[in-house]
C-alpha cells in the first residue's frame, strides 16, 4: 500500500498535474494510516506478522522481474532492428515474391523495422504485397479520439508499398473487435495515401517547378543556336546564362539572348502553357492515386494476415545465479501465463501467424 501511494503521488504531479496542497493533504492522509498498520505489523512480526511482509515482498519481486525483463526485451529489439539504409538497398519485391494481401507486422517499436521483420523474409519465401508495421501505444490519457487513433507514415518509395502505424489507446480505451481494428486502420491509410497525394500535388503545382523546366529547355536551344552559327558569347552574357541556372525561379523576367548575340530581350512565358503542365501534372497524379487506392483494395479484399512477434528472451551463459532465474523461470512463467497480443486484438486463429525469435541478455 506505501509503494502505490509513492506511485500514486507521481501521478499526480506528473500526469494529473494537481495542486501540490492537494498531493500534500492526500500523502500525509495516506501515510498516516498505512504507516500505522506497517509499525502494528513490524511489532508483531513473532506472532504472525511476516505474512504480510512475505506477501508484499512477493509481489514486488514479481513485478520488479517483469519489469526487469520488459525493459530487456525492449532495449534488445532496439539495438536489433533493420536500418532504413538496408530496407532502401532491396528491391521493390524486397527479394521476395510478393503475394496479394496486407501484412499487419506487429511490433513494439515506434521507430525503424523490427529484427523480427528480417528474420521473416529470411527464412519465407514471400511476403504480402503491402506490408504495415503497426505499434500500439498506450498513453496516460483518459481516451483517445476515435479521429486520432492512428498515425500513418510511408516507410521507404511508393512501389515498396510499406507503412508504419501507431495506434493510440488511452487507460480507458478498449480494443475493439478485429473487424473493426482492420476497418479504422484501413480506412486511416487510405486517408493518408490521399492526404499525401494532395500535399504532392500541391508542392509540385507551384510555379518555381514547371518554369524551371521550360527556362531549361529555352537556355539550352538559345546556346545551342548561337553555338551552331559560330557566334562567341561575351564575358557577360555568360554570366547572365549561368545566372538563370543558378536562379530559376525568376521566370517572369528572366532574359535570355536574342539571334543578337550582344542584345537581351525579357521574355514572358504564357500562361496557358503553364497551366496545361499543371493539369497535365495533376491529372498524372489522379491517375497514380486512383491506381494505388485501387491496388490496396484489391490487397485488403485478397485478405489480411497478423503477424505477431513471439521474442523469447534468455539469459546469457556469463549471467548470474539470480539473472538465470529472473529471467530463465520468473519472467518467463509471467510470459507464459499472460494475455497474449492475439486475445487482446481478437485476432482469429486462421489469419495469424506468430513468428518466435530468441534473445539472450
Amino acid at each position: 500500500m506505501i509503494v502505490t501511494t509513492f506511485l500514486m503521488i507521481l501521478i499526480m504531479l506528473l500526469v494529473w498535474r494537481s495542486h501540490w496542497i492537494l498531493v500534500l493533504i492526500f500523502t500525509i492522509l495516506s501515510l498516516v494510516v498505512e504507516c500505522t498498520y506497517l509499525s502494528a505489523v513490524l511489532l508483531k512480526v513473532n506472532q504472525g506478522g511476516w505474512v504480510p511482509l512475505v506477501i508484499a515482498a512477493t509481489f514486488f519481486v514479481i513485478m520488479y522481474v517483469w519489469h526487469y525483463g520488459t525493459v530487456k526485451r525492449y532495449e534488445v529489439e532496439m539495438h536489433s532492428k533493420v536500418s532504413m539504409a538496408w530496407i532502401l538497398s532491396l528491391e521493390p519485391s524486397l527479394g521476395l515474391v510478393r503475394v496479394p494481401g496486407i501484412g499487419l507486422v506487429y511490433t513494439e517499436l515506434a521507430v525503424g523495422v523490427p529484427h523480427i521483420f528480417s528474420h521473416l523474409i529470411t527464412n519465407l519465401p514471400a511476403m504480402h504485397s503491402v506490408v504495415s508495421f503497426v505499434c500500439v501505444k498506450y498513453l496516460p490519457v483518459y481516451t483517445v479520439p476515435q479521429e486520432e487513433r492512428f498515425l500513418v507514415k510511408r516507410i521507404g518509395p511508393k512501389n515498396f508499398h510499406m507503412f508504419r502505424c501507431v495506434a493510440r489507446y488511452g487507460y480507458r480505451d478498449l480494443h475493439q473487435k478485429d473487424d473493426d481494428f482492420e476497418n479504422r486502420l484501413f480506412e486511416s491509410l487510405l486517408l493518408f495515401v490521399r492526404l499525401e497525394s494532395m500535399m504532392e500535388g500541391g508542392s509540385s503545382s507551384d510555379s518555381d517547378i514547371e518554369p524551371q523546366r521550360i527556362s531549361t529547355e529555352r537556355e539550352q536551344s538559345s546556346t545551342m543556336a548561337l553555338a551552331g552559327r559560330g557566334s562567341l558569347l561575351t564575358e557577360n552574357n555568360r554570366n547572365m546564362i549561368f545566372s538563370l541556372n543558378d536562379h530559376p525561379t525568376a521566370m517572369s523576367s528572366s532574359p535570355i539572348l536574342s539571334d543578337d548575340s550582344n542584345s537581351i530581350i525579357p521574355v514572358k512565358y504564357s500562361p496557358v502553357l503553364l497551366q496545361a503542365r499543371r493539369q497535365q501534372h495533376a491529372g498524372d497524379m489522379d491517375m497514380e492515386l486512383e491506381l494505388e487506392l485501387e491496388f490496396l483494395k484489391s490487397c485488403r479484399d485478397a485478405g489480411v494476415v497478423h503477424i505477431l512477434g513471439n521474442t523469447i528472451v534468455r539469459a546469457g551463459r556469463d549471467a548470474n545465479l539470480i539473472k538465470t532465474i529472473s529471467i530463465d523461470y520468473i519472467y518467463a512463467f509471467l510470459k507464459r501465463i499472460c494475455r497474449e497480443n492475439s486475445a487482446i486484438f481478437h485476432v482469429p486463429h486462421e489469419s495469424l501467424l506468430n513468428v518466435g525469435q530468441i534473445f539472450y541478455v
